[in-house]
């Protein structure tokens, strides 16, 4: 088996796909010979030629609507936002457009499209490249979102993002992109949208998480397991659709959770699986269900580590719901 780390699994699930179907195509910022800023399509120009890695203008409305239109056409087109701080002026041809084609053509027409972009905090870079985008999108009803933490993950979700006929936004955290390496199994494999992995064990308390997050959270239980606390993990991987039956049984079990997303509080895809585990559990519930999440500002310049739920942060969060 190979060991990767995301960014090279997301080149080697773009290799494959165009590989495997030359109606994928790749378009966006620097994307050919650059082979992106984070060097995520690096050598695919090279292998597959300008016509299907093809380098675009600064103008991600054009990104995003050059690629409704080639998905209409038969294409599957994956665009890279070079930074999900980056998509707003693509937001009408995404959310306008893409989303909701299949249903105001009455199932005549779809939009097999992926939209990936880098996105979270955690490398000092300010307000305009750190955002957390994800809840726009969940919001838009036509749009299926994922975010991945491992390589793993990454490689098997994004092939399965790319065969998906509907359109798919695939948010990597990036600061998680050289940041864990893995074992990935060198035969092809994909994995299915809407299922939540369970990275830990545990039966004193439920910690969800997706994305960057997710290693907080590990790191977490790991110093819950050192107090005595069981504390399980679950990745999400996939916030639309979402797994709330393997999200429901564990709350169910553990009978306490806490909701960890680095997104802006108010509003955030954690409210939404925090609400749902309260209406369906409530009866079951040993505490509220707590939400560790960033803070409603923008996100800062310097003390972006303070923005982000750290260990300590959802330490406090899990002895406030253990002591309830």
């Amino acid at each position: 088996m190979a060991t990767l780390n995301i960014v090279q699994a997301v080149k080697r699930a773009l290799d494959e796909e165009m590989a495997r179907d030359e109606r994928v195509v790749v378009l966006g910022e620097d994307v050919g010979k650059r082979g992106g800023v984070f060097l995520a399509t690096e050598g695919l120009y090279q292998k597959y030629g300008p016509d299907r890695v093809i380098d675009t203008p600064l103008a991600e409305a054009a990104i995003i609507g050059a690629a409704v239109g080639m998905a209409t056409h038969g294409l599957r087109p994956v665009a890279e936002i070079q930074f999900a701080d980056y998509v707003f002026p693509g937001f009408d041809q995404l959310v306008s457009q893409a989303a909701k084609l299949r249903y105001r053509s009455g199932g005549q027409f779809s939009a097999p499209m992926v939209v990936r972009m880098p996105s979270g905090g955690g490398v000092k870079g300010g307000h305009h490249h750190s955002q957390s985008p994800e809840a726009y999108f969940t919001h838009t009803a036509g749009l299926k979102v994922v975010v991945p933490s491992t390589p793993t993950d990454t490689l098997g979700l994004l092939k399965t993002a790319i065969r998906d006929d509907d359109p798919v936004v695939f948010m990597e955290p990036k600061r998680l992109y050289r940041a864990i390496k893995e074992e990935v199994p060198d035969e092809e494999f994909t994995i299915p949208l809407g299922q939540a992995r369970i990275r830990r064990e545990g039966t004193d308390l439920t910690l969800i998480a997706y994305g960057g997050p997710t290693v907080e959270a590990l790191k977490a239980a790991d110093e819950l397991t050192k107090a005595g606390v069981s504390a399980e993990v679950l990745d999400l991987r996939s916030l639309v659709p979402w797994d709330k039956e393997t999200v429901l049984n564990s709350v169910a079990k553990t009978g306490r959770a806490l909701v960890i997303a680095e997104a802006p509080r108010t509003a955030s895809f954690a409210s939404e699986v925090a609400a749902t585990v309260m209406e369906e559990l409530l009866d079951q519930l040993m505490s509220p269900v707590y939400r560790v999440t960033g803070f409603d500002t923008p996100y800062p310049y310097v003390p972006d580590r303070e923005y982000m739920p750290t260990v300590t942060r959802i330490l406090n969060f899990a002895k406030k719901a253990l002591d309830y």
